[in-house]
């Protein structure tokens, strides 16, 4: 048998020192420029030390932003403390994304209580209020206080609906020996309005919003995970900025920057470069756009691909703040063309928002006065992501579409 195929990769140097330290999951010992958010978190937990129950809070905020890394630095550090002085406090972590039933959410909070198999809630198959019961039970025989986190807390009630929150902020009135809060994590600013108002009342008794970072915020945090994770000095003069700069552009998202550095850093890897350089990050940048919008875009239901189309058509006619009517107009042709009946016009605006939830579109409504109000939609794919390709290789039947001659009307 011939020599392993990664043999010769084994014995490279690296241009990382720890690649974990460039991870999103990685929780550094200090958060950098978010200090006012740990802050308001303390002064909220310390309630815990000191036996008593927290406050309720909601923390929102865009995604990339430090909720969780804030929330997990701050849980690390209370219950460090509590240990210390004795004090018993729990704390559980749910990410609503990839547990997002309320059965499942219950029985993670349940599980991750449990003092023994016998208190264990079985993946499926009980009645949903058995298994608040025994949530109800493990919390009491652990005692103490127990801080729930809901991360993704938005994805959950879209889903199912707000059912779930009202007994978990319900518990306090039913426990003896324990106290619990629950912390909500969301990257919808307008969360509580999908609430009933009496669990928006009891759930954002605090509401701590995070603010973008700017470029030299992010630089900062990029330079302090450099230190533990890159070789000194492999990194030339302008990464960390262009990296910065390029994630600021993107709603200040320090997750963004985090991917950049180290993919920019594994290209030169790859082409066993003895330093990153801007160029390095360019084709980043480029591997990174692609990867995320390709199957977003090839996975589109064949009406949305044809909206999409529609949108991308009016641009490429010189048309911008294209409003719904002037999408609608060009979905028909393509709907004739494609051989397909068209969606009635009130569900293209629901396509049109699913399109900008997807970070496709931007569609931003503006008041025409007494004439109402109307939407302005623009495309926000990346110039080196191929929309129209991508639709034509992911879908046989959007090939006619495009091959045929569309006469559009320009403004007056």
């Amino acid at each position: 048998m011939g020599e392993n195929i990664f043999n010769h990769l084994l014995g490279n140097d690296s241009l990382f020192k720890n690649r974990d330290v460039l991870h999103h999951g990685f929780t550094p010992d200090n958060l950098p420029h978010r200090e006012n958010e740990v802050k308001s978190l303390v002064h909220n937990l310390v309630e815990a030390l000191q036996g008593h129950i927290p406050s309720n809070m909601i923390l929102y905020g865009q995604p990339g932003l430090g909720k969780t890394a804030v929330t997990r630095y701050v849980c690390k550090q209370l219950l460090d403390r509590g240990k210390q002085i004795g004090a018993t406090i729990h704390a559980v972590e749910v990410n609503c994304c990839s547990i997002d039933t309320k059965y499942r959410v219950l029985a993670k909070l349940a599980n991750d209580l449990a003092t023994d198999n016998e208190s264990l809630v079985p993946f499926t198959g009980w009645p949903t209020d058995k298994v608040l019961q025994q949530l109800r039970q493990n919390m009491e025989s652990k005692g103490g206080v127990h801080i729930f986190v809901l991360d993704e807390i938005d994805h959950l009630v879209k889903r199912h609906g707000d059912d779930i929150l009202y007994p978990l902020t319900s518990l306090n009135y039913e426990l003896r020996n324990s106290k619990c809060c629950v912390i909500g994590i969301t990257n919808d600013l307008q969360f509580t309005e999908m609430l009933d108002a009496r669990i928006a009342s009891r759930l954002g008794s605090e509401d701590l919003a995070f603010p973008p970072y700017d470029a030299s915020q992010i630089a900062d945090i990029l330079s302090q995970r450099a230190l533990a994770g890159v070789r000194e000095g492999v990194l030339e003069n302008g990464v960390i900025k262009l990296c910065s700069a390029l994630a600021a552009q993107e709603h200040g998202d320090a997750r963004r920057a985090l991917d950049l550095l180290r993919v920019s850093i594994h290209k030169a890897d790859v082409l066993e470069d003895e330093s990153v350089s801007t160029e390095h990050v360019r084709l980043a940048q480029n591997q990174l756009q692609f990867d995320q919008m390709t199957p977003v875009i090839s996975s589109l239901p064949f009406h949305q691909k044809l909206v999409l189309y529609s949108i991308l058509l009016n641009e490429s006619n010189g048309l911008t703040n294209v409003s719904t009517g002037e999408v609608f107009s060009v979905y028909q042709m393509t709907c004739n063309n494609a051989s397909v009946t068209p969606l009635v016009s009130r569900s293209i605006g629901n396509v049109i928002k699913n399109l900008d939830s997807l970070g496709l579109v931007t569609a931003k409504t503006t008041s025409l006065g007494r004439y109402g109000r109307s939407n302005r939609i623009n495309s926000c794919i990346p110039q080196n992501v191929n929309a129209v390709t991508i639709m034509v290789e992911a879908d046989e039947a959007m090939k006619p579409v495009v091959n045929c001659t569309y006469r559009l009307q320009a403004r007056l």
